[in-house]
């Protein structure tokens, strides 16, 4: 028998889980789970839920700003004892999120200085000769490519300041298209071992599964669930792409390379953008986590292109409540992993299925994509990684079996897909919406899920779908 406790910073709470695992002679056997909880953990949970449950309720109705919001909700935390300080900074923050975030923010923004993206705005608009529905379908390709090949993060921070500029010149709302290249980013993301954090987690997890595994396995997932976002979203907006003639004619006209300001600059910038995006791609072979090597861009293009004036510019370019954002979202979760909320919906969704893999794996998926959408992905992935790995050893799977290959697959589909049902699901979303804000080009979190979650059950039944007739009928 083998027992597994998890107790929170302080030692009056704790929560007792038995798993039983059959005898090694056992063909399959008896898979069980039992958990326990002190009355005070359940005070605790109860607590951190409503806490959890009121933040979320007034992000929602946007009576204040998010950011300002999401940071009372991690104080409310911290002041009633759910989250220890220490533990909030030392594990719930993911600090290598921010660090990235922070250090592609500095460098996308002294690129901008010198008129690079002003430059690739005209020039993408003209060789779509101002069609936004080209224009549309061109930019959810890029951001989906860009995604699958470096992460979602980086890539939504190099195509929103093109997309703003573009819809800027030819008069467009620029909502579907922000909205379409969120979306992209998290399906393309998907397909690849370092394209979402989900995956990177996965990955870290499991050294069987390669690169090339995570591109075999979910990638024609991904292009199945992308061509459907285009049309869903066409069908959506697609009566709004209307340019008349006039500024499609003074569009053809402009010159682009009259928006470049700095050339020095302009190379600099591409030059130490483009080591950066080799660095994400090789960073395994290097040794280096994606965070370092987004920093040392950062460090490395602020020491060679930018005077000290340009450097505190920079800094104050930073998205910084988009940055305060995430901070008070990682401290609120942590509220739910610390009293074991995030914990005992694993455990739900791993033990109602009981010995059923197909069963098992489409509960992960759904379970997955509808907690995602509420609560960060990041968390709940890495709740479900150790759960998934002991009801493997309990079922008997080995670590390469197609059986175990399975859950972690629909762990990943649900987990990038739930990020595309609401405004906080991932990275990428928040992201957008604060870079849309700062342009006041702001949207709502009401107007996003009106879009992305109907989208995002539908997806979950494409991926159902692929599932069974990919795996299911080997099993």
């Amino acid at each position: 028998m083998r027992r597994w406790k998890w107790e929170h910073m302080k030692a009056i709470n704790l929560v007792d889980f038995t798993i039983k695992i059959p005898p090694p002679t056992s063909n399959q056997g008896e898979w069980t789970l039992e958990h326990s909880y002190s009355s005070d953990i359940v005070f605790y949970a109860y607590l951190a839920l409503f806490i959890f449950g009121m933040t979320y309720l007034l992000i929602i109705l946007e009576t204040k700003n998010r950011t300002v919001m999401a940071l009372a909700g991690a104080v409310v935390m911290l002041i009633t004892g759910i989250v220890e300080l220490e533990r909030a900074f030392r594990i719930h923050i993911e600090w290598g999120t921010i660090t990235l975030l922070i250090s592609m923010m500095i460098m996308v923004s002294i690129a901008n200085w010198s008129g690079v993206f002003h430059y690739l705005s005209i020039k993408a608009a003209k060789q779509a000769k101002g069609e936004p529905a080209a224009l549309f379908i061109r930019l959810m390709i890029f951001t989906a490519v860009g995604s699958a090949l470096l992460d979602n993060v980086t890539t939504v921070l190099l195509i929103v300041p093109i997309t703003l500029t573009i819809t800027r010149l030819l008069n467009l709302n620029p909502f579907p298209f922000l909205l379409s290249e969120i979306f992209a980013s998290n399906i393309g993301g998907m397909a690849t071992l370092i394209g979402d954090p989900p995956n990177i987690m996965i990955g870290g997890a499991n050294p069987h599964l390669t690169f090339n595994d995570f591109l075999i396995h979910l990638s024609p997932a991904a292009l199945m669930i992308f061509v459907f976002a285009i049309i869903y979203l066409y069908v959506l907006f697609g009566h709004t792409f209307v340019v008349n003639k006039k500024t499609k004619s003074q569009l053809m006209q402009i010159n682009e390379k009259d928006y470049i300001k700095d050339a020095v600059l302009m190379r600099k910038s591409l030059i130490v953008m483009a080591l950066t995006l080799l660095g994400f791609i090789v960073h395994d072979k290097l040794g280096l986590e994606a965070p370092v090597i987004a920093a040392a861009g950062a460090v490395l293009l602020m020491l060679w292109a930018v005077d000290d004036k340009g450097i505190e510019d920079a800094l104050v370019s930073v998205e910084w409540g988009t940055i305060f954002f995430f901070g008070g979202l990682f401290v609120l979760v942590g509220g739910l992993v610390d009293t074991g909320v995030i914990k005992e919906l694993a455990l739900f969704t791993l033990d109602v299925t009981e010995h059923d893999i197909p069963m098992s794996a489409l509960m992960i998926l759904w379970v997955s994509g509808l907690a995602s959408g509420i609560v960060d992905n990041i968390p709940f992935v890495a709740t479900m990684i150790p759960l998934i790995q002991d009801m493997g050893d309990g079922l008997g799977l080995g670590e390469t079996s197609l059986e175990m290959s399975v859950l972690w697959w629909a762990l990943s589909l649900g987990a990038c897909l739930g990020g595309n049902a609401t405004l906080i699901g991932s990275s990428a979303n928040v992201i957008v919406a604060g870079m849309a804000m700062r342009e006041s080009n702001a949207f709502s979190f009401v107007e996003f899920v009106k879009v992305g979650f109907p989208l995002t059950v539908i997806s979950l039944v494409i991926a159902t779908f692929y599932l069974y007739i990919r795996y299911f009928s080997y099993l």
